[in-house]
């Protein structure tokens, strides 16, 4: 090839980088769901990698004897006593803390990047306290800003810890699944999720719907299948390293050991962890030039959010349809294959714990770009949280390194942590899911084969992951 050839090459890969650039997103999305550049990878190499990775832990489980398996999971290092006596003083100044950008939102800067508001919904809470919840456990039964409030109103009213009516039985999870899908919807569809003023409406009057729901149905109740934030964080605390027992102690155990102590979830629950999963999923793909294009919009003349509000949640809707049905459908092959004489509902009620791994391992790996800048954003903001000049905690001035995940050395770090996170995350659900079908098979080729279907289904997903990294998408 001529030097004239090769530097027209040289010319024409440079200009689509700086086009793909351009049309990637900017910061200023300030829950920054989206990816900061596109990644020009030998993906192929990593598809293959991770979805053989998933059949090899598959086989390697299969031929493990159960009482080993069995050994692996209960292992524990005991730590120290841990008591919950300051746990209403630590509400109360999260309370606080959740107020101040609250009212930021209505009279501070209008600038998502200045307003700390929804830094701290979209960045700190919603990225960051999942992650923390995943390595070190239940953070948010402390932080939540309505157990402190709660306690306080209840003493001075004099009521109980049960509230005023009781929640009926058959309702299960279906008040949070309802109320999670109105937040997917409005963080992934609404025109102006990020807007302070209206983020600081929505947020202030679903604080007071639930906490009014807890003081009528008591913070217990209400909490455990009510309020989907507590929900969803309390299922992802259960795949953490930390344990707490009965009498306060804590100890380190193997992420995911919890899970397999877990009961059989109702309908409702399935349905919650599924959402938790396919909403996440919908939100990388609903970027992509392939979903663009199937609705004929021109990837690189994107007309904004209000021109794709229709095909936005007919894709979330059937996202979660399509995962539901396939999900349920690997679970009834794998009992049918097995000659199981368990139910659907109670086999599905099981294993649909293993998805806790794979949905907290996207929700890490889609908001890795955002946790990594937009917590940087997060800290000046708070220190000047009205715009008035302040600097409370020394952080207004502070230089934002948004190169942290930009560059071809920071590209290639940030994609490789993303992909294993993935990875991880489908190997450690196909363990839980073996762990689960020794409990509802206890002969080792039935519990092999019932894992079957499962198992394709998570090479098929672990593709698919990585593939919604690698894909181009825009802003």
């Amino acid at each position: 090839m001529s030097s004239f050839a090769t530097e027209r090459h040289r010319r024409s890969f440079a200009l689509l980088l700086a086009a793909l650039w351009f049309i990637s997103p900017t910061p200023a999305f300030a829950h920054a769901s989206d990816r900061g550049h596109v990644l020009l990878l030998p993906t192929g190499y990593y598809l293959a990698g991770g979805a053989f990775a998933v059949a090899v832990s598959f086989l390697v489980l299969a031929l493990l004897p159960a009482d080993s398996l069995g050994r692996f999971w209960r292992r524990r290092l005991p730590l120290f006593t841990f008591s919950d006596s300051a746990r209403t003083a630590v509400s109360l100044i999260s309370f606080a803390g959740f107020a101040i950008p609250v009212t930021a939102g209505l009279f501070g800067s209008r600038d998502p990047l200045s307003n700390p508001l929804p830094l701290v919904i979209w960045t700190l809470l919603w990225a960051g306290t999942t992650l923390l919840q995943g390595v070190f456990g239940d953070l948010w039964s402390w932080l939540n800003p309505w157990y402190g409030p709660w306690r306080l109103v209840s003493h001075l009213l004099g009521g109980d810890d049960g509230g005023r009516w009781r929640l009926p039985r058959w309702l299960g999870y279906w008040p949070a699944v309802i109320l999670f899908v109105a937040f997917a919807w409005f963080e992934l569809i609404d025109p102006a999720p990020d807007d302070p003023a209206r983020l600081a409406w929505i947020v202030g009057l679903y604080w007071l719907f639930s906490f009014l729901a807890m003081l009528a149905f008591g913070y217990r109740a209400w909490s455990r299948g009510g309020e989907f934030l507590t929900v969803f964080f309390s299922l992802v605390a259960r795949f953490a390293i930390v344990e707490r027992d009965e009498n306060g102690r804590l100890g380190l155990c193997w992420p995911g050991a919890k899970l397999l102590a877990a009961e059989p979830l109702p309908t409702s629950g399935i349905a919650f962890l599924l959402l938790a999963l396919s909403s996440v999923s919908f939100d990388g793909l609903s970027k992509t030039f392939f979903w663009l294009g199937l609705f004929g919009i021109n990837p690189l003349e994107f007309p904004g959010r209000t021109a794709v509000i229709g095909s936005g949640t007919l894709g979330l809707v059937l996202t979660f349809v399509l995962l539901a049905a396939v999900f349920l459908l690997t679970v009834w092959l794998g009992q049918r294959l097995a000659g199981s004489d368990q139910t659907l509902g109670q086999a599905a009620g099981l294993l649909v714990w293993s998805i806790v791994p794979i949905a907290l391992a996207y929700h890490v790996a889609h908001y890795l770009t955002a946790l990594l800048v937009d917590s940087q954003y997060a800290l000046a903001a708070l220190s000047d949280p009205f715009a008035l000049g302040w600097n409370l905690f020394g952080t207004a001035d502070m230089r934002i390194e948004a190169g942290i995940v930009g560059g071809a050395d920071s590209a290639w770090w940030l994609w490789n942590v993303q992909a294993g996170t993935i990875i991880s995350g489908h190997v450690l659900a196909v363990l839980v899911a073996h762990g689960f079908a020794w409990r509802l098979h206890p002969q080792p080729s039935r519990a092999a084969l019932s894992q079957f279907p499962l198992t394709l289904l998570m090479i098929a997903y672990t593709v698919f992951g990585l593939w919604l990294l690698a894909t181009p998408t825009v802003g």
